[in-house]
């Protein structure tokens, strides 16, 4: 790739998407779609298991699935599949984390700092090693301002929606700053970011370069919604799913992660918070 292409691509990455530099740099890569489906179509039969509330063998399925793409990135080849791997595996170490969790501690607003504490380490390995820019990542902090007002606005129209959907409990026992500044360092800087760093960070991103910027988009997207079948409503995981499109468009168009994470955060603060106790 010559200099004066690599110009005209970073000039334009705010409109196509910070993955498109990368993305045209990969090779077309043989049988994606069946070395990609497999662990996809696993991740949804194992959430399957979490759905239906058979914990005991949906964790045993994440547990062979974490095995499986941890071996097999051992014998394939391809550097992009093995990296797309290393992206999905964050999935089952997510669940298995989630579901282990509550058998040490009462599932609480506390809790959550455990389950996405223990998960910022592996999560921090894996976008280190995928070989990503910091603008592909959205490391960036242009247009906070703007992006924190954005983000309350969405994150209430969002949060509402969800709690009409499996209208939740407060996590928090008042409306006192000291509950509100609590659950929002929670929801924000631990569940947020974590989650927003595997899902569109290093998920959405390699999915992008892999399958394009639509593919990544949506697959993400259904894998998100997916993730939340511990509630067990088939209306939560198709509204997830939608707010995964959301936010995930968003970050598409802006590689903005903190627009993402604040999204996010101000979605279960309103969701665990504002809005239950509120209602009382």
């Amino acid at each position: 790739m010559g200099a004066s292409e690599s110009i005209n691509i970073e000039k334009s990455e705010g409109r196509i998407g910070a993955s498109e530099s990368l993305r045209r740099e990969t090779p077309e890569l043989k049988n994606k779609w069946f070395y990609l489906g497999i662990p996809a179509l696993a991740i949804a039969f194992a959430e399957m298991w979490v759905y239906s509330g058979r914990l005991i063998e949906a964790a045993s399925i994440h547990a062979v699935i974490l095995l499986g793409l941890s071996f097999s990135m051992v014998f394939v080849k391809d550097e992009e599949i093995q990296k797309t791997y290393q992206a999905f595996i964050l999935l089952p170490i997510l669940r298995l984390i989630n579901l282990s969790m509550p058998v040490f501690f009462e599932a609480t607003l506390d809790s959550f700092i455990f389950i996405y504490g223990l998960l910022a380490v592996p999560v921090s390995i894996a976008a280190t090693h995928q070989g990503l820019t910091r603008k592909q990542l959205g490391i960036t902090f242009e247009k906070i301002i703007t992006y924190i007002l954005l983000s309350i606005l969405l994150g209430f129209l969002l949060g509402a929606g969800e709690y009409l959907v499996i209208g939740t409990k407060n996590l928090i026992p008042d409306l006192s700053i000291f509950y509100l500044l609590k659950l929002s360092i929670v929801m924000i800087f631990f569940v947020g970011l974590v989650e927003e760093v595997i899902f569109r960070s290093i998920l959405q991103t390699r999915l992008e370069i892999v399958l394009g910027d639509r593919g990544g988009l949506i697959i993400t997207s259904i894998l998100f919604g997916l993730m939340h079948s511990g509630y067990g409503s088939i209306y939560e995981v198709v509204y997830t799913s939608f707010v995964g499109i959301v936010i995930g468009y968003l970050f598409y168009r802006t590689r903005s992660l903190p627009l993402a994470m604040m999204i996010h955060g101000f979605i279960n603060i309103f969701l665990f918070g504002l809005i239950p106790l509120l209602l009382l």
